[in-house]
């Protein structure tokens, strides 16, 4: 498996996603937004994603290992290297996981939350996706939708639905993420699907496939053609450029005027 890589912040502020790739690893972590609040931890959303990434590509080393058990042992780690933090914090750093792993005859997958995996097969394309993030406070989300992006009114209302998310994020009645407790793991979606059928494959943050599924700008089959003639990196400057175009998010509402992107595209001799 031959896999290219690029990521870029959104605007000025530090990037919080970050991606990997090996010759049979694909990962991107998608960190989530703090919109200012506390998070009980001195070290940031950007550390966290750098660490649990490297983490979970030194536990996904040994092919025999599941991708939830390698995740799982990763949180873990994480969590031992900053015990000084408040890890109970509802806020506590925390990201979105996709991974692909290729393996003799198949590959395994693996999504936490909404960065998707994009699967190139014989018989068209294979959104894999984690949206149940989407099921909760749908009333705030719509509330935000109506600010222009970057007012005040736009950012306080997305403190206000990032403070409920937190409230049921990592429990039964809301949504996983990856955050300080490997019992997260467990509650990913994942799969195998055989080599045979994958021509291509994409691992991407949703700061990458807004470009498909919010902006409507692209079809999967464009994006994935994109990637394997330009590259990750030209992708996203596409990506900013449509995102130029509606500066204060009221041809599409978002929670930023550009998001963190992260993308790994996986090809194969």
């Amino acid at each position: 498996m031959y896999v290219s890589v690029a990521t870029e912040p959104g605007g000025a502020a530090p990037n919080e996603d970050w991606v990997g790739g090996t010759q049979s690893l694909a990962i991107v972590l998608d960190g989530l937004s703090t919109a200012g609040l506390d998070t009980g931890c001195r070290h940031g959303v950007p550390w966290y994603v750098a660490q649990l990434g490297g983490h979970v590509m030194a536990a996904l080393a040994t092919p025999a290992r599941s991708l939830t058990d390698g995740l799982a042992e990763a949180l873990e780690k994480v969590a031992r290297l900053h015990p000084e933090c408040d890890l109970r914090n509802p806020g506590t750093p925390s990201a979105t996981v996709a991974i692909l792993r290729e393996r003799p005859e198949h590959f395994d997958h693996l999504v936490l939350a909404d960065s998707p995996i994009v699967l190139e097969g014989t018989d068209g394309i294979t959104v894999l996706t984690d949206l149940r993030v989407d099921d909760v406070c749908q009333d705030l989300r719509v509330e935000t939708e109506q600010f222009q992006t970057g007012t005040p009114e736009h950012r306080a209302s997305v403190a206000r639905l990032v403070a409920a998310q937190r409230k049921i994020r990592n429990t039964p009645e809301g949504y996983w993420v990856a955050a300080a407790t490997p019992e997260a793991a467990s509650h990913a979606l994942t799969g195998t699907v055989d080599a045979v059928d994958v021509r291509s494959a994409a691992v991407m943050s949703d700061g990458v496939s807004r470009l498909v599924t919010e902006y409507r700008m692209a079809t999967w089959e464009t994006l994935l053609t994109q990637l394997r003639d330009s590259g990750p990196a030209a992708l996203i400057r596409t990506i900013r450029e449509v995102e130029a175009t509606d500066p204060h998010g009221q041809r599409w509402p978002r929670y930023k005027a550009g998001d963190d992107a992260a993308v790994a595209f996986c090809s194969f001799a």
